[in-house]
């Protein structure tokens, strides 16, 4: 059974990312709050899971959830920003979009930058960030770190198979942007699309590959 909080007596969101290592995509990230006393034992880490367990998992977190939010970073951001700044700012995007305001957060990894809230009227943000904690396999450990995988994972798997209907030689559909032996290959021979990362290693040679257009 997996942990329902860290911070104890906070109003607690847990956070986690999905593609960060696919060479086509956006960068999704969720963060999900349960209430304090919350249980369930099928939640787990999202790549433990069966892509049909995920998705049966992803309607109980959102019916279940106080609040829960997705937030997304694209290709041209993540090649401006780079991939770990664009996994956090996924984060801090989902974090704003809550319906309830968190008062810590935990994430899965190692690496965070300080979030600090949104304000209603000209404060903008709140002058304090909110405690966090970075957890290495926190997916596995805190029940809303899973729930966060799991709905990272999905809405992510539904977006590149929305992107695979409209370039199909990529194998979108089975490789979810990732560098597949396939994937490379339609790289290759065709080119890159307009949701390729020009900033990734996208052949696997060694070299970025800024001259190719589909």
């Amino acid at each position: 059974m997996l942990e329902g909080y860290y911070h104890k007596g906070k109003i607690e969101a847990g956070c986690d990312e999905a593609g960060r290592g696919c060479l086509a995509g956006s960068v999704y990230a969720a963060a999900v709050i349960f209430p304090a006393d919350y249980r369930n034992e099928e939640l787990n880490d999202s790549k433990q899971l069966t892509d049909k367990r995920r998705k049966e998992l992803r309607a109980v977190i959102e019916r279940d959830a106080l609040a829960w939010a997705v937030g997304i970073v694209t290709p041209g951001e993540i090649d401006r920003i780079n991939i770990l700044n664009a996994s956090i700012l996924a984060m801090h995007r989902a974090l704003d979009a809550l319906d309830v305001r968190p008062e810590a957060v935990i994430v899965d990894g190692n690496r965070f930058k300080p979030y600090h809230a949104p304000c209603e009227g000209p404060a903008g943000r709140s002058a304090a960030p909110l405690p966090h904690a970075t957890i290495v396999k926190g997916d596995g450990k805190y029940l809303s770190i899973a729930a966060a995988s799991i709905l990272a994972k999905t809405y992510r798997d539904d977006y590149m198979d929305q992107l695979a209907l409209e370039y199909p030689q990529y194998d979108w559909q089975g490789n979810k942007g990732y560098p597949t032996k396939k994937h490379r290959e339609a790289i290759r021979l065709l080119g890159i699309t307009p949701y390729h990362r020009k900033s990734y290693n996208l052949l696997g040679d060694g070299q970025l590959s800024f001259d190719f257009t589909y």
